[in-house]
């Protein structure tokens, strides 16, 4: 997996301890708008439960796992077996890889229904993903603030960003061993926005129970 980035259109956000890039306007191969309504039809969405506190939940989204074959992820709890990537989700790695530099075998795909849907505050830094993973992190549909909280330092005033439909951020060197983040739930109300967390899962390193 190359370190090497085309970021000559790429935002650099400001992160202490972490390194953060925003394509605003990427080349997609399609609009943000075609993309969304391919996804939210064609993809294999299922809302799946969580514990938390000895208590079974639904989590508050729907999601999807696409991966190469054999290629199982264990997230919050769940041991996700992959889906084949399906012609549209090809492309889109294809297309990221060439502009970020970097390789993805597998992506996390959210639906965040309406604005009463969320993610919790977590890192990705399952062991799996190596000990620095670049994330690519794709948004379409509605925006949504997406949050960072730096793990320890509180003179770090936690990080906000409203992403728009067809932005991509990349999340790279040491951003998941030194901040969390999370979609929080919103008060006003809005409709659906999709989420797909391009990443690398390094096969030797995977849990299978």
């Amino acid at each position: 997996m190359s370190d090497l980035f085309a970021c000559d259109d790429a935002e650099h956000l400001d992160l202490p301890g972490g390194e953060l890039l925003l394509y605003r306007d990427p080349d997609l191969g399609a609009s943000a708008a075609a993309l969304f309504d391919e996804l939210h039809s064609g993809l294999d969405w299922r809302q799946e439960p969580i514990t938390l506190f000895g208590k079974r939940y639904m989590q508050p989204r729907l999601l999807a796992w696409y991966a190469d074959a054999g290629l199982s992820y264990r997230y919050s709890g769940i041991q996700h077996q992959p889906l084949a990537w399906t012609p549209g989700l090809a492309a889109l790695r294809e297309r990221i890889e060439m502009l970020t530099g970097a390789s993805f075998n597998s992506v996390l795909a959210n639906q965040y229904r309406d604005h009463r849907d969320s993610m919790g505050l977590h890192a990705d830094d399952e062991p799996e993903l190596g000990q620095r993973p670049v994330i690519a992190s794709l948004s379409l549909g509605e925006e949504r603030v997406f949050r960072l909280k730096h793990r320890t330092r509180r003179d770090i005033k936690p990080l906000r960003l409203a992403l728009s439909s067809g932005t991509l951020l990349i999340m790279r060197g040491d951003t998941q061993k030194n901040w969390r983040h999370e979609v929080p739930k919103q008060t006003k109300t809005c409709g659906p926005r999709i989420n797909l967390t391009f990443r690398y899962v390094h096969p030797e390193l995977v849990r299978n129970n």
